[in-house]
């Protein structure tokens, strides 16, 4: 928890008890089915939860909104997002159910009641619209985002920290990917954001919906 109080200073006592139940759920969970890389459970607030409170640093997601995790794997930003922004509700979605169980055991545990689980693919959703979709290194950002824009509530926001369109999580040179995608997304460098080692070459990608 230390690395995620050198950053964000502002929790409440709820929020602070909600991410510290995370590391021993996570570990014990861990044990019984791999939901994240057993290499990273002794970092786990570095390399899971401050990465995934990167979008929290550059984008304020709105009160009775609904945001998408797309892939969200083990909760991935999802669990994070929904602590830090209470009064937003995220659908978290996947189609490896095995690991959604686990989201969902955790969410109950900690008391998270924004939150939605559902096992399905992107493709298969048609009766739902929202705000924004994020993810984290689930796929090529012209995969996310052909998923992600049928998707889209169509109205442009009047909050300009307030996203309306497909925020991801991705590593590496992003230059062949991004141009592939015909996406013109915005590009921030997360080390600049949190001058940690552990985030060079990770990037925060936001393609507005147009």
């Amino acid at each position: 928890m230390e690395i995620i109080e050198k950053y964000f200073a502002d929790f409440t006592p709820e929020q602070t008890r909600q991410l510290g139940l995370l590391k021993p759920l996570y570990t014990e969970w861990n044990e019984k089915i791999n939901v994240i890389s057993r290499k990273d459970i002794d970092n786990f607030y570095l390399h899971h939860v401050l990465h995934s409170l990167t979008i929290a640093t550059t984008f304020e997601f709105q009160k009775n909104t609904t945001i998408m995790d797309l892939g969200c794997g083990g909760g991935f930003p999802g669990i994070p997002l929904a602590i830090f922004f209470p009064e937003t509700n995220f659908y978290l979605v996947d189609s490896i159910n095995k690991k959604l169980n686990v989201v969902r055991e955790i969410a109950e545990t900690v008391g998270l009641t924004n939150i939605t689980v559902k096992h399905t693919r992107a493709e298969d959703i048609k009766d739902q619209k929202f705000e924004a979709v994020i993810s984290r290194a689930v796929a090529p950002l012209k995969d996310l985002w052909r998923w992600s824009k049928p998707l889209m509530k169509k109205h442009p926001t009047t909050n300009e920290n307030a996203p309306n369109g497909l925020i991801c999580l991705k590593g590496g040179d992003l230059t062949q990917e991004i141009q592939e995608s015909t996406c013109k997304p915005f590009v921030w460098s997360i080390d600049k954001i949190f001058p940690e080692p552990h985030f060079k070459d990770k990037y925060l990608l936001y393609q507005p919906y147009k």
